[in-house]
């Protein structure tokens, strides 16, 4: 089995991502993607000792990880954003604004 190299660029890929959007900020986004860090590493080790197969499956797992921190932070980031819009739509009804 040829080395995951687009398995490997999509994991990192979706890490970044991750990071971008700031998953280090909420407790179980970083969880996962601590997860998907440590399973890109070990990954990255089994490329060098060409256990493609085994590499290929964690890199899989490390992506999905990834993804999953990236939708928790967004599902939070996106959660804010609707709260702060209902307290200042009660700002606006409280200050007589309809």
């Amino acid at each position: 089995m040829p080395p995951p190299n687009d398995q490997l660029a999509a994991s990192q890929a979706a890490i970044r991502a991750a990071d971008e959007v700031g998953a280090e900020t909420d407790p179980q986004a970083t969880l996962h993607l601590k997860l998907a860090r440590e399973q890109l590493d070990q990954a990255k080790k089994l490329m060098e000792a060409e256990d493609n197969e085994s590499a290929t499956r964690l890199l899989q797992r490390a992506e999905a990880d990834a993804e999953l921190a990236l939708a928790i932070a967004k599902a939070r980031s996106t959660q804010a954003e609707a709260q702060e819009a209902l307290k200042q739509v009660e700002q606006l009804k409280q200050a007589g604004v309809k």
